[in-house]
């Protein structure tokens, strides 16, 4: 394959292995962070949930929009690397802001900070998977990748949960200690990841004025409109987070319950990457979206401990066989010239749903309840289910 690297590592081209090891390192930093931060505004700073809502909508909507502006950056001249240092190297500057915060509008500036950074670096990352392989192993790189990613996101819980054993509420040092896997996840970019340069000589081209209705196919964009219509109900996680407190898990054992969460997810994702590839990426994700609709119902209607560690394993489940392919469909509905481009506008119409999404959840569970913001979601999912469901059905049609 022309451009191509032949260098493999575990058989897997080494992009594909060492964007893994480098997320294995950020997710390990941002999960001894993330699922923290709603206990850490609720039970410390005394913020309520409405507000919670706002704090994570709005940095996951900074980083919504900045996908489009560093995909078409990283598409316009040709390079990745750079970007997607830079991103993850913001990341790690927003750790100290929150350690040392003691106003939720602090923590609100380091939350915009991570997520700046979020928003630079994924499209040039995605990109840089996709062009490390072909089409017909699409689905078992961005599995691999998603599968690190999440292993991270089992190591970085088990750290915390090993600190607050030991010292009950030292929110702060989990948070500074989350500074050295994100900075290892640096040094990896700049040890490992090589520059596929020539990948995007075709970039200028896609700046003109009719780049538009090239990457706009048809089935990427219902797929993006389908996309927001399931994230408007796919709220942010800190209010499962809330969800499991609020039925009786102690706030020590947050992090281990989401361990079990990601725990599930990454050894779901590769095996989910490979069946994408073999039986169809489509027909695995609309079983997320009837899935996630099934355990939104199930987090609206739990009343004890126990359902929560079930609906989070489920939740793990869903997300390894839905992150990565999602991903993966897309790649194959838009033109090698403008992949970090078109990642960027799939992401960013993603993300900015967060916003409303976990300002709609905030408002409803003050408002009706901690049941009625999962309600909500599980309609959604079942509403873009039905949507996707039309998209292959005219698939197929304009296939014969």
């Amino acid at each position: 394959m022309a451009g191509r690297e032949k260098e493999r590592i575990i058989g897997l081209e080494r992009n594909v292995f060492w964007t893994g090891v480098v997320s294995f390192f950020m997710d390990a930093s941002s999960e001894m962070v993330y699922p923290l931060v709603p206990i850490f505004l609720a039970n410390v700073l005394g913020v309520e949930k409405s507000l919670i809502g706002l704090i994570e909508g709005v940095a996951e909507a900074t980083a919504s929009l900045l996908k489009v502006v560093s995909g078409r950056i990283s598409d316009k001249i040709g390079r990745r690397k750079g970007l997607m240092a830079a991103g993850y190297g913001l990341a790690v500057l927003s750790r100290p802001f929150i350690a040392t915060a003691s106003l939720w509008q602090q923590v609100m500036g380091a939350r915009f900070l991570d997520r700046f950074g979020k928003g630079v670096r994924t499209a040039p990352r995605d990109a840089i998977i996709a062009e490390s392989v072909d089409q017909a192993h699409l689905g078992r790189a961005f599995g691999f990748h998603r599968g690190m990613d999440t292993l991270g996101a089992v190591v970085g819980p088990l750290c915390a949960l090993v600190v607050l054993s030991y010292f009950s509420k030292a929110y702060r040092a989990v948070f500074w200690l989350s500074m050295i896997p994100g900075a290892c996840a640096v040094a990896v970019i700049f040890c490992f990841v090589r520059e596929k340069r020539g990948a995007t000589d075709t970039g200028k081209k896609i700046m003109r004025p009719g780049f538009g209705p090239v990457i706009l196919d048809w089935r990427f964009r219902l797929f993006v409109v389908i996309s927001v219509v399931f994230g408007l109900g796919n709220s942010s996680d800190a209010f499962l987070i809330l969800r499991a407190e609020d039925s009786g898990i102690a706030a020590s054992m947050i992090p281990l319950v989401y361990l079990l969460f990601n725990l599930v997810y990454a050894m779901v994702s590769g095996p989910a990457g490979i069946l994408a590839d073999r039986f169809g990426k489509k027909r695995l994700i609309l079983v997320g979206f009837l899935l996630f609709s099934a355990l939104y119902y199930g987090f609206a209607r739990v009343s004890g401990p126990a359902g929560i560690w079930w609906l989070f394993a489920a939740y793990g489940l869903f997300m390894g066989m839905s992150e990565g392919v999602g991903k993966a469909f897309v790649a194959t509905v838009i033109p090698p010239q403008a992949k970090a481009t078109a990642f960027g506008i799939y992401h960013a119409a993603v993300g900015l749903a967060a916003l409303p999404a976990s300002v709609v959840a905030g408002w409803l569970w003050e408002e009706r309840g901690p049941a009625a913001p999962f309600y909500f979601g599980a309609a959604a999912a079942a509403v873009a289910a039905a949507m996707f469901i039309g998209l292959i059905v005219v698939d197929r049609r304009k296939e014969r």
